[in-house]
């Protein structure tokens, strides 16, 4: 990347803004950071670039026999790693290998597990399929979105205006939320204890902009950021909405995920084979997907909405490169940083892992891979161009995780 090259433009272009905003900076205030904030700071720096040695890039890993036969750990770029054996008959062939951080246990990492064109085929479903009516995203509460889905008007080269909630009174937000700027919460932990009160807890509509205007839909698919799948998630609360139902999770990302967690040899992780949980057959508890882009950051937080704390969260990259860091049940233990490339699969599990504080400080720019720009078998290059433009710029990430425990009846009724 040219932010390296101490000659280019990008990097003494970077110079120039670090200096102008950090002229009357106080010294001081670094120390008053968290660690997790402060790797998040580190990170998400366009100037100095961040140094990378120190992160874990599961492609420069090398090992040899005897450390394999040893069942010991083993370190790359000063991570301590350990490799796992897989379940080969429920693996495809491709991205087998998965590697554990024991400092972060429950955590497992699988690179290079969705191949190439598989990638492409979920960029498709993600934006043509999945960013679309009845699955509600993040626009959905400013602008009334075409019922083709934004990705389908966008291609189109005739497509009108998308009008906005505020301006069309008739079709806007009714007993919505207050409007004006977000207001972070910290919501209690999900368990079956409280989830009766949590189900009736209020849940207004978001409030829509009065200030956005109506927009092509080629101005509006540079904003999308997350589209939902399976039971929506209410982000003014941060608890589900149950009244609205469970929406579809569509077989392809429910297969990927089972062969995903089926792979890894659950013995090795926890020292038994069936944690609670993990045996959802029908998937009819897995819950959501996001789309981020590379100007997004997902900064630190914690996964409490679901009353499964233990059971595996999937999570599939796909696009650009991104660092993704994981610490500890608190903002005071130093995250591990993790190199997370397209393909590459994530799986937290365990109460340690699924409370654990996590985010994604920087999405490396000119990460893409060459396979999203090569024309590949039974796959017309026309059709694919759009979406290899977009994503030069973008990194997708599908979540899905268990909402439910195993044998928790939540009283709710579930169309599948």
């Amino acid at each position: 990347m040219d932010i390296y090259d101490l000659s280019s433009a990008a990097y003494k272009k970077a110079r120039r803004r670090y200096l102008k905003t950090t002229k009357n900076r106080n010294e001081d205030l670094d120390a008053e950071w968290t660690p997790f904030r402060a790797a998040e700071k580190k990170y998400k720096a366009r100037f100095p670039p961040p140094d990378l040695s120190h992160v874990l890039d599961l492609t420069s890993v090398t090992y040899d026999a005897e450390t394999l036969a040893s069942g010991r750990g083993f370190y790359c770029n000063g991570v301590e790693i350990k490799l796992l054996e897989t379940n080969e008959s429920t693996s495809s062939g491709v991205g087998t290998k998965a590697f554990t951080v024991p400092r972060v246990p429950g955590l497992v990492i699988l690179p290079s597990f969705v191949p190439p064109q598989d990638q492409r085929r979920l960029v498709r479903w993600a934006l043509r399929d999945h960013a679309r009516h009845p699955n509600e995203t993040n626009l959905d509460a400013h602008y009334i979105l075409p019922g083709e889905g934004l990705w389908n008007a966008h291609l189109s080269s005739d497509a009108p205006l998308v009008k906005t909630r505020a301006c069309t009174p008739e079709l806007s937000n009714t007993k919505s939320g207050n409007s004006g700027p977000r207001q972070l919460v910290s919501n209690t932990p999900a368990d079956p204890a409280n989830f009766q009160s949590m189900l009736h807890s209020p849940k207004p509509l978001p409030a829509p902009s009065p200030t956005v205007s109506p927009a092509s839909p080629t101005t509006l698919i540079s904003k999308l950021r997350w589209a939902n799948i399976g039971w929506s998630y209410h982000w003014g609360s941060k608890q589900y909405d149950f009244t609205k139902g469970k929406g579809h999770v569509d077989n392809e990302i429910g297969a990927i995920c089972k062969r995903a967690v089926s792979s890894v040899n659950w013995k090795e992780v926890f020292g038994q084979s069936d944690e609670e949980g993990w045996r959802d057959e029908h998937w009819e508890s897995w819950h959501e997907t996001y789309g981020m882009n590379s100007r997004d950051t997902l900064m630190a937080h914690v996964d409490r909405s679901e009353v499964c704390a233990t059971s595996p969260l999937v999570s599939i990259s796909l696009g650009n490169a991104a660092i993704f860091l994981i610490g500890g049940l608190t903002r005071d233990v130093e995250p591990t940083a993790i190199l997370l490339r397209s393909g590459d699969v994530v799986i937290m599990s365990g109460p340690a892992c699924r409370r654990a504080y996590h985010g994604v400080p920087r999405i490396l720019e000119d990460t893409l891979p060459e396979h999203f720009s090569l024309k590949l078998d039974g796959e017309g290059l026309s059709s694919w161009t759009p979406y290899e433009s977009y994503m030069r710029t973008t990194r997708i990430n599908i979540n899905v995780r268990q909402v439910f425990p195993k044998g928790f009846d939540p009283g709710l009724q579930v169309e599948n």
